[in-house]
């Protein structure tokens, strides 16, 4: 006997056929001898929906109002799926994030595990029955306020349940059948990998790929929960995320990945004096905006420029900072572009080999592709570059580091 969480994404439990296909992989997990729990998120496209409502009303709405609305698209899934399971004989009960409880920080909308507590759970499932947990919330405490996870925050939900279950594996069950080398439909060249590390995984989804939610491979490798991504709708073997260890041979390239998600900021003429970089960035982390690239020019005339790159929807809230801030920051000016992509390369080989970069840049060149922004990793090389030529360097690189099928 082994205990299983199995996690269905949005495109899953599209609707009540593909909600009844759920529940008949369920059931035969459950017919097999094995615990299961599952986790759902909202039907495909319910929770763009909640989220444009709140951003029609007002583009910087109270965080916490955002997770009241987007948090009832998975509340639906959970009832319909334990409707389902029991029409087909299998003993099932709805949860909510606040009933496990799934304790989290406050930060709404991206909100932190802190703390599940497995137990009621645990017993549930030893007497048979599957417990049918709403993905992507949970509870903040100190003020018993309904908290969001962020987008993808069903895999995180998982993967976090997996860990306070103590699960022999969590199955991601999603429109792919594993992860592949890059995205399939600008590549159709691209492999599905049968092993990936958790690093390399974490690395690709940190820079776009859309396969796992980013903290959910970053728990997964801190609680050492083996997870493997499968197809909803096809019997096919999957992709594991494993340790290192468990990888015979190791690429120096492993994938190539993409994000449209990106927005770039830059601040012109910048005071350049010690400090200034805390009162840029230290106000967007206490308002939750995660800055990644960051590039600061040569200082020249007492000033420099500064470049960092934001999500695409925090650029509003980010902007408004920003300019809040311009007096005691001191530049001139604050320039936005989200018409970007940022382009990444990853592989653990790349540890060990030189010239990852330096074939990059050629490939690029070679296309005509112009650099904005460049940032590296022990394991990736990242790059900004105008999104219209997202597809295209996507292909060149695919090819240039042999991951061509």
């Amino acid at each position: 006997m082994s205990r299983i969480v199995m996690k269905f994404g949005g495109t899953s439990v599209a609707d009540l056929d593909r909600i009844r296909n759920v529940a008949a992989r369920v059931k035969r997990e459950v017919d097999a001898g094995n615990q299961v729990a599952v986790v759902v998120s909202a039907m495909a496209g319910t929770t763009n929906q909640l989220v444009k409502w709140c951003q029609d009303l007002s583009p910087l709405h109270d965080a916490r109002e955002y997770d009241t609305v987007v948090a009832t698209g998975e509340q639906v899934t959970i009832g319909l799926t334990a409707i389902a399971l029991q029409a087909v004989g299998v003993e099932a009960r709805s949860w909510q994030g606040w009933q496990v409880p799934i304790r989290t920080d406050n930060a709404h909308g991206k909100a932190r595990v802190e703390e599940i507590d497995g137990t009621e759970l645990i017993a549930r499932m030893e007497q048979g029955q599957v417990p049918v947990v709403a993905g992507f919330q949970g509870i903040e405490p100190g003020r018993n306020r309904v908290t969001t996870l962020g987008r993808g925050g069903s895999d995180l939900s998982a993967v976090a349940l997996a860990a306070a279950l103590k699960a022999d594996r969590c199955d991601i069950y999603t429109d792919v059948d594993g992860v592949y080398t890059t995205d399939p439909r600008i590549v159709p060249r691209a492999r599905k990998l049968e092993r990936i590390s958790y690093e390399e995984m974490l690395e690709l989804a940190s820079v776009g790929a859309k396969v796992l939610q980013t903290r959910s491979v970053e728990l997964a490798m801190k609680a050492r929960v083996r997870v493997q991504v499968l197809s909803s709708f096809e019997d096919k073997p999957g992709s594991l995320v494993v340790d290192e260890d468990e990888i015979m041979e190791k690429p120096i390239v492993s994938g190539i990945a993409y994000s449209r998600d990106e927005a770039k900021v830059t601040l012109r003429r910048v005071p350049d004096r010690p400090g200034v970089a805390a009162r840029v960035f230290g106000p967007l982390s206490e308002a939750n905006v995660n800055v990644d690239m960051i590039v600061q020019n040569v200082g020249a005339d007492g000033t420099t420029d500064m470049t960092f790159t934001v999500g695409k929807a925090d650029l509003p809230r980010a902007r408004d900072i920003l300019e809040r801030g311009k007096a005691e920051v001191g530049f001139e000016a604050l320039l936005a572009d989200d018409n970007v992509a940022k382009i990444s390369v990853v592989g653990i080989g790349m540890r060990t080999h030189a010239g990852v970069a330096s074939s990059m840049f050629g490939a690029l060149a070679e296309k005509g592709i112009n650099i904005q922004v460049i940032s590296t990793s022990e394991i990736k090389v990242s790059v900004l570059v105008p999104a219209d030529y997202t597809e295209l360097a996507v292909r060149a690189l695919h090819t240039v580091y042999g991951l061509d099928a």
